[in-house]
C-alpha cells in the first residue's frame, strides 16, 4: 500500500498487515488494524471489532481481547530489556472501545472508563489508555505531541468534521496538559476516498458556510448534477492547518488510503452496508 509502512516492522511480534506511517514520540505507540485475521464470519470477516453491527457477539469478543492481547505483548517484546534494567512488570494495554454517535463530545480516558462511553474523540495522559477509534469509511484521526505527554483519537466523519471534532479534540488536549497546538503532531487513516465519497449540496453548503475555501474539496460528479464528490482527507488536513498544526502524516487522499476500494483490508459501510469496523488505536506505554 503506497505511503504505508507496516506495524510488524516496527512492533516485532503484531500483524504485519496492521498500518502505520507515523514516526511517533518516545513513549507513544500507535496501530491502524485492518480486517485481515480475526475469528467474524461473513460479511464482517474477519478482524471486526465493533460491537454495533449485529455481529456475533463472542466473535467481537474475541477479536477485542486479541487486539488488546498483541497490543500487550508488542509491547513486552519490546521492553523486556528496558524494564529488566527496573525490575518492573510490563505494562497491559486496554484499548477503550466508545459508542460514536457522530458528534463533537470528547472525554478523557482513564484505566478505568468503561467501554461504551459516549463520545466521538478522546484522550489520554495515562500509560496503557490506548484511545481507539472505529471506522468503516469515516476518518479516523490519532494525536500526540513531540513530548509524548498526552495522545488522542477522534472519529470524523463528515458530520463530526464539518461540526468541529477536530478543532474539540486539539482544544481538549491542549487546555488538558497546556499544549500549543501548533507543536500538536498528527495522524490521519483510511477512510471514504475522494472518488468514492458522493455526497448533495447539503454537505457540500455545510462546509462552506464555515470556510468557502472548502469549495476546493468538492468535485461535480460527472454523471448526477445534484451530487459531489468530496474529499474527506483533505478537508481534514485544512481544518488542522488552520489551527497550525503542519506535521500532519498518513492518508494523502490517494486511492490506496480509499475503504471503499481496498475490499481485502478494509471495512466500507459505502460499498457494504452489513460490514464490521476497523480501529485505530494510540496510546501511551510510559
Amino acid at each position: 500500500m503506497g505511503g504505508l509502512r507496516r506495524v510488524g516492522d516496527m512492533l516485532g511480534v503484531m500483524r504485519d498487515d496492521w498500518l502505520l506511517d507515523w514516526a511517533l514520540p518516545p513513549g507513544v505507540k500507535a496501530v491502524c488494524t485492518t480486517r485481515a485475521g480475526g475469528v467474524s464470519l461473513p460479511p464482517f470477516d474477519g478482524f471486526n471489532l465493533g460491537d454495533h453491527v449485529k455481529d456475533d457477539p463472542l466473535a467481537v469478543a474475541a477479536n477485542r481481547a486479541q487486539l488488546a492481547k498483541e497490543l500487550t505483548e508488542a509491547l513486552k517484546d519490546q521492553s523486556v530489556e528496558h524494564l529488566s534494567e527496573q525490575c518492573a512488570e510490563p505494562s497491559v494495554v486496554r484499548p477503550v472501545f466508545l459508542q460514536q454517535v457522530h458528534g463533537v463530545d470528547v472525554v478523557a480516558l482513564h484505566a478505568d472508563t468503561p467501554d461504551g462511553t459516549v463520545a466521538d474523540a478522546c484522550w489520554s495522559s495515562d500509560v496503557g489508555v490506548a484511545c481507539t477509534i472505529m471506522v468503516a469509511d469515516c476518518l479516523p484521526v490519532l494525536l500526540t505531541h513531540p513530548e509524548g505527554g498526552v495522545v488522542a483519537a477522534a472519529h470524523a466523519g463528515w458530520r463530526g468534521l464539518a461540526g468541529g471534532v477536530i478543532e474539540q479534540t486539539v482544544s481538549a488536549m491542549c487546555q488538558a496538559k497546556g499544549l500549543k497546538a501548533q507543536h500538536l503532531s498528527v495522524w490521519l487513516g483510511p477512510c471514504i476516498g475522494p472518488t468514492a465519497f458522493e455526497v448533495g449540496d447539503e454537505v457540500r453548503q455545510t462546509f462552506m458556510q464555515a470556510d468557502a475555501n472548502m469549495q476546493r474539496y468538492f468535485k461535480a460528479h460527472p454523471s448526477h448534477s445534484n451530487k459531489w464528490l468530496a474529499d474527506l482527507a483533505g478537508m481534514a488536513r485544512a481544518r488542522l492547518a488552520a489551527l497550525g498544526i503542519q506535521d500532519i502524516h498518513g492518508n494523502d487522499s490517494t486511492p490506496a488510503w480509499c475503504t471503499v476500494g481496498q475490499s481485502s483490508r478494509f471495512f466500507s459501510y459505502r460499498r457494504d452496508g452489513v460490514t464490521g469496523r476497523f480501529a485505530a488505536c494510540i496510546w501511551r506505554h510510559s
